[in-house]
């Protein structure tokens, strides 16, 4: 019985000192190699989840245009003169909930004393005329008309394909003063929106 573990020992302890030995032959750029690929390896399965996880943001924001019950919540505005300001997504956006179009613009650092109260304006109305398509590429084009007391605008939505970022350009009817509201698309119930006084001037 000694005779018989004793070999079972050996042979163990011959095993491992091979593969000892074969992974010590590795060269250095052998080990470059196989680190880089397990690398890759990491990389590709990350972006793989990422991707998964972008399209289901689509397909969700696709879902909240379609109801009727989303908003557009900005990172930055890009003005008709082309300057771009950065913003608090919360209280600058873009939505339609219950048939009724909001549209919000807070600026920091701006007199609070504004028609919101957050240093920009709040104006709301109803909606109408929405169209929605999609071209070869699977982006989203959204289209509508707000009309309300003191606004009236037609609201151009793209929204990316494979993804819930978006641009929201609105177009008054009786003015040039274009703007662009870039952010992402959320259903309105799962928006983080903050919502003003509204405007009547």
């Amino acid at each position: 019985m000694r005779k018989f573990l004793f070999l079972v020992l050996l042979l163990s302890l011959g095993w491992k000192t091979q593969m000892f030995a074969q992974e010590k032959k590795m060269t250095k750029a052998e080990r470059e190699a196989a680190w880089r690929a397990e690398r890759l390896k990491k990389k590709e399965a990350e972006q793989a989840k990422e991707h998964a996880q972008d399209s289901i943001a689509f397909v969700q924001a696709v879902e909240a245009l379609r109801s009727g019950s989303w908003a557009l919540e900005a990172s930055n505005i890009t003005f008709r003169n082309g300057v771009t300001r950065f913003v608090t997504e919360s209280t600058n956006y873009v939505s339609i909930n219950d048939g009724t179009g909001t549209i919000q613009t807070a600026f920091d650092n701006v007199n609070i004393s504004s028609p919101n109260g957050l240093g920009g304006i709040t104006l709301e109305g109803s909606v109408s005329g929405e169209r929605m398509s999609q071209d070869g590429d699977g982006n989203i084009y959204y289209s509508y008309t707000i009309q309300g007391p003191n606004l009236s605008a037609v609201v151009y939505i793209t929204l990316a394909a494979n993804s819930n970022e978006a641009s929201a350009r609105i177009d008054p009817n009786f003015s040039g003063n274009t703007i662009t509201m870039n952010g992402y698309i959320y259903s309105y119930d799962n928006a983080g929106v903050f919502q003003g006084t509204t405007s009547y001037y």
